[in-house]
């Protein structure tokens, strides 16, 4: 079955992901990958699964494999849509790892420097905006839904995708945002928008926490939205032990998604083996007392 790759097959595409109603997020980044590998092939020419598996590789030599993976899993709904179902190919495998890189891993240190410097900076809206992401782990999406209204029932009714959640509000971050939304004569409706009343976006929030990195210290690879729900989900996690809870507060319907959320870096995991003290000494003698029928005895060494 011939096929020539035309860009005008973009925009028909964009429209089918509107139909079924993707974010204008995804629709955009589905766009731009398929526009990438349009540009990779050469508009006009005939499509192909070889080229196909030659812009994978050429994607597997320019992009770390996550990244890789995910514009092949937009080039692969292209694909699926031109109905050329032959021309869809695997994703890379990924070795599952089981930490997290220290130079992503936001503190909750660094965190508080995050709220000193916008609070000194008198960026009362964005100190107020991150600790309800940081105390919530909401969404950045759902950050619409945090309303004047949902500050004295303590719950946000959060409605996207055709799912609906509840978000409990915590007590003092409902007292300070009943200060804020005073101070700021804001009546009724989301807590967080622009001037021109829209909803904030990740585009708007980013570009604002990006800009207090400096003044924080705080490397800007953890500085990042949705590094708030991350750190959220750790806090909870490290208090609570309780995954299955964890993933109900985050709005995860598979418990596995949750479990990266609590991935620790490899320094902490490293710092909690070490603790487990059980590497003995060989050149000094320890005392090893365990119970057998319930009577206590010792080993020497």
């Amino acid at each position: 079955m011939e096929y020539i790759l035309r860009y005008g097959l973009i925009e028909q595409m964009g429209r089918k992901l509107r139909e079924e109603e993707k974010s204008r997020a995804t629709i955009d980044k589905y766009k731009r990958d398929v526009r990438a590998f349009i540009s990779y092939a050469g508009e006009g020419t005939e499509l192909t699964k070889e080229t196909v598996i030659c812009f994978k590789e050429h994607l597997g030599e320019t992009y770390e494999i996550s990244s890789a993976n995910s514009m092949l899993a937009a080039v692969n709904y292209f694909m699926r849509f031109i109905e050329r179902f032959d021309c869809v190919v695997k994703a890379f495998k990924v070795q599952k790892e089981t930490f997290r890189k220290k130079e992503r891993e936001l503190t909750r240190e660094e965190y508080y420097r995050l709220l000193d410097t916008a609070r000194q900076g008198g960026n009362d809206r964005l100190l107020m905006l991150m600790q309800t992401i940081c105390s919530t782990g909401i969404r950045i999406g759902e950050l619409r839904f945090v309303t004047v209204e949902a500050l004295y029932s303590r719950r946000a009714k959060v409605s996207l995708k055709g799912k609906s959640r509840t978000v409990i509000l915590p007590l003092h971050l409902c007292v300070e945002l009943r200060r804020y939304v005073r101070e700021k004569q804001i009546k009724s409706g989301s807590i967080f928008v622009t001037r021109s009343g829209k909803p904030m976006d990740r585009s708007n929030v980013l570009h604002a926490m990006k800009k207090l990195c400096r003044k924080a210290e705080v490397p800007t690879s953890k500085v990042f939205p949705h590094n708030l729900r991350h750190l959220f989900a750790v806090t909870y996690y490290m208090e609570q032990k309780n995954l299955s809870h964890l993933a109900d507060l985050l709005g995860h319907s598979n418990i596995n998604t949750t479990r990266i959320y609590t991935l620790i870096s490899c320094e902490e995991q490293e710092r909690q083996l070490d603790g487990l003290g059980l590497c003995v000494d060989a050149e000094k003698p320890h005392n090893i007392c365990y119970e057998v029928k319930n009577k206590p005895v010792f080993i020497y060494l």
